[in-house]
């Protein structure tokens, strides 16, 4: 076999692929795909199946819509989606929910009163845009466009991201980077000189053993990769967790080490002692690929088991013992890189020590390992315009201080530049999809920032949090209702995959594409929306590809050929690492004054009566949006705060009674349900995330169980990117619930 070189991924030409009939016809306002009877202008009676993607989470599944007598009756797995293998998760299968929600936002809203007080006027779609149109130009001739910042999260921000561009700037951001996997992406870059990607490039299903350090899948249900583990699973591959909570995958593991919270990167270089001075790690593999492994191996020469013990509080025979169980199963054996990984302030070191331990294993490249994905094809729309040059800078990182966070933009940095107005003011913000309140440490900077803002536009399916204090909000249609732009991510198979509408919105929604489109004709940036719909846009890019529209909505998804996804099947190493090497010795990170190799830092602990507050995700809930979902709802209505049983012993605390948390800074998290166990330790508490809602209008989920986000108030940023950590809270019991 010919060898392959690559950057990143393979890309794929649809070009291989034959294409389908051309469409036909393109209406000119886009409605659901069910089919209506001619003559009565009713949906046809029986049950119609049409194919979309899920977005109830970043996954984006391939699933098949059910209507019963034209309702939405029931959403299943594409069984040809190489993402969701014709099962999804029990939020995806939820994901009608989203259409028959009670909290949703039917009209346009402009906020009547304070911000914050949630009062608003019913306006028409006309008026809401002429509104935030009036107050973008005033920003822009005022301030210059780049005073104006957009929020988004998800492929729904596509064309806003677009029309902002077309506005005049490019201060544009996500939470998923800084609050999310932002360190992981930059510490294996660091080392292997790729990020992890999404979805993660991990292959579980040919794995021999698996390490997760406090990843919680089986509870936070990226579906192929739980469909994966369930087969490494029953084909007896070893498991090994370290959690301070045991988990659910941890009720799966052979090794299960329930670490002191914060003394991760201790453990790490003690494994990797272990297999170094064991001779246990992939000897060629290294020689062949390593760099500066001399270096690395000295380092790490006195952090043996003994040395971790008293800080991590694990035996020492017990990280013996998976240490040499990861090393007996080489290559087929590798550390996974998390998802959530923003926890100490230290993240993407964390993150690079367990890129190292996995290139000990010689796992990148190898099948059972990391595999390098391929990705399908699909030229870009190229009849655009030229986007305005911006004449100041990013407003996320002056001065560069965090010098990793270059490639994705803070969150906090666009928040703090719109408090303190340097490098220049932030004057209004777009927000799309992400509901701020609950994705960004402290709650109040963020309000603070919202205070000094000329404009804020929130746009949402349902009235969160950050919709509560928003000058205008516009309602959009849910993922069921809607066209996306493709999904065509990289992946073990090469595909590309179609969201269409499948049921009209009930109320006056309008889809993404449809808003950034109108707001763009209002802004007098129309002609950068050449074509007349969503269909015609994605016509033209399919057709590129050698595809059509017609033939991703009769089949929802097209899979290119297979291709290599290991060195062993032909692919050509590289790393794209200033050494051209796995870096062991990262010259980077020296060259901007950062260890070269990763070192342990203390954490300290809880103050006397206090615990350290840990938290994470539910099997049934995505963040805090899936809460309203009425068959999410019914399934996890509020949410606990995990407590070990012998502390809530002494504190004569019983299951299911209700109290509240306090943190350090006075903070409370309103009304949760304890839930003793002996499944957690005794210096740490965990609560699921996105519960204990405080907006009024979010009637059916308001002040629901308690709220972690309420708790973070402090966080520690990562010197490397930016990373806010937040596992740096420490909370009491308050007794006023």
């Amino acid at each position: 076999m010919n060898s392959l070189s690559r950057r990143r991924f393979l890309k794929i030409s649809g070009a291989t692929i034959s294409a389908a009939a051309a469409v036909t016809s393109l209406s000119s306002v886009v409605k659901g795909a069910q089919k209506i009877d001619e003559k009565t202008g009713k949906p046809i009676k029986g049950i119609q199946k049409i194919p979309t993607y899920c977005d109830v989470c970043f996954w984006k599944c391939g699933a098949i819509a059910y209507l019963k007598d034209g309702e939405l009756w029931k959403i299943e797995g594409n069984p040809n989606d190489p993402l969701s293998n014709g099962r999804l998760c029990p939020r995806g299968t939820g994901g009608i929910g989203a259409h028959y929600s009670t909290d949703r936002i039917k009209h346009p809203l402009i906020r009547k009163n304070e911000r914050g007080e949630e009062k608003w006027v019913e306006v028409t779609w006309d008026e809401a845009l002429e509104y935030i149109a009036t107050k973008m130009k005033k920003i822009k001739r005022e301030y210059g466009p780049e005073s104006m910042a957009l929020f988004s999260h998800g492929v729904g921000g596509t064309f806003l991201k677009h029309t902002m561009k077309a506005y005049g700037t490019n201060n544009m951001t996500a939470p998923s980077f800084a609050q999310c996997r932002g360190p992981r992406e930059v510490g294996f870059e660091m080392t292997f000189g790729e990020g992890v990607g999404s979805p993660e490039r991990t292959d579980i299903e040919n794995a021999k053993c698996i390490t997760f350090i406090g990843s919680h899948l089986g509870e936070n249900m990226h579906n192929t990769q739980v469909q994966e583990l369930s087969k490494a699973i029953a084909n007896n591959a070893s498991i090994i967790v370290v959690d301070p909570r045991f988990s659910v995958v941890a009720s799966k593991a052979k090794y299960y080490l329930p670490i002191k919270p914060g003394t991760d990167i201790a453990l790490l270089l003690a494994w990797m002692n272990v297999i170094v001075k064991e001779k246990l790690y992939d000897v060629d593999y290294v020689e062949k690929y390593g760099y500066g492994f001399e270096q690395f191996a000295a380092e790490i020469e006195d952090k043996t088991p003994e040395w971790a013990y008293p800080i991590t509080t694990i035996e020492p025979e017990l990280i013996r013992k998976s240490a040499r169980e990861m090393a007996k199963n080489i290559p087929a054996s590798f550390i996974h890189p998390g998802r959530h990984t923003t926890w100490y302030g230290d993240d993407t070191q964390r993150s690079r020590a367990i890129a190292l331990l996995n290139a000990l294993l010689g796992a990148w490249g190898r099948k059972g390992g990391f595999y390098l994905p391929n990705k399908f094809s699909v030229p870009k729309y190229s009849d655009y315009p030229k986007y305005p040059k911006s004449k100041k800078p990013l407003v996320h990182n002056p001065g560069h201080k965090y010098p990793y966070a270059e490639g994705e933009q803070l969150s906090t940095g666009i928040r703090e530049a719109t408090i303190n107005g340097i490098p220049y003011p932030i004057k209004g913000w777009m927000v799309y999809a992400t509901n701020l309140l609950q994705a960004l440490p402290n709650r109040d900077e963020t309000i603070a920032a919202i205070k000094n803002l000329d404009l804020l536009v929130v746009v949402d399916i349902v009235p969160s949090e950050i919709a509560g204090w928003a000058d205008v909000i516009l309602p959009e249609a849910t993922y069921l209702e809607r066209y996306d732009d493709l999904n065509n991510a990289p992946f073990k198979q090469n595909f590309v995959s179609l969201r269409q509408p499948v049921i009209d919105a009930p109320h006056d929604q309008k889809p993404n594409w449809w808003i950034a489109k109108k707001l763009a004709d209002k802004l007098g940036v129309g002609n950068y929306f050449p074509w007349n719909n969503i269909e015609e846009y994605l016509d033209a890019r399919l057709k590129k590809a050698g595809l059509s529209l017609a033939e991703l909505k009769k089949k929802g998804v097209v899979k290119g050929e297979k291709q290599p996804i290991y060195f062993d099947e032909g692919i050509e190493p590289g790393f794209f690492t200033p050494s051209g090497k796995i870096e062991f010795y990262s010259l980077q990170l020296e060259e901007h004054g950062f260890d070269p190799i990763p070192k342990f830092t203390d954490h300290g602990n809880p103050p006397p009566g206090y615990f350290r507050l840990l938290f994470g995700r539910a099997p049934v809930h995505t963040f805090s949006k899936t809460q309203s979902y009425k068959f999410l709802k019914d399934a996890m209505s509020e949410n606990e705060v995990w407590m070990n049983q012998t502390v809530a012993n002494k504190m004569g605390l019983k299951s299911g009674e209700y109290v509240q948390l306090k943190n350090q800074d006075g903070k409370k998290s309103g009304r949760v349900k304890v839930r003793p166990t002996e499944r957690i330790r005794t210096d740490c508490v965990y609560m699921v995330h996105g519960f204990g809602q405080t907006a009024k209008e979010m009637k059916t989920t308001y002040k629901k169980g308690g709220s972690d986000a309420e708790l973070v108030t402090r966080y520690k940023m990562d010197p490397i990117m930016g990373g806010t950590g937040m596992n740096v809270n420490y909370v009491t019991i308050d007794w006023e619930a």
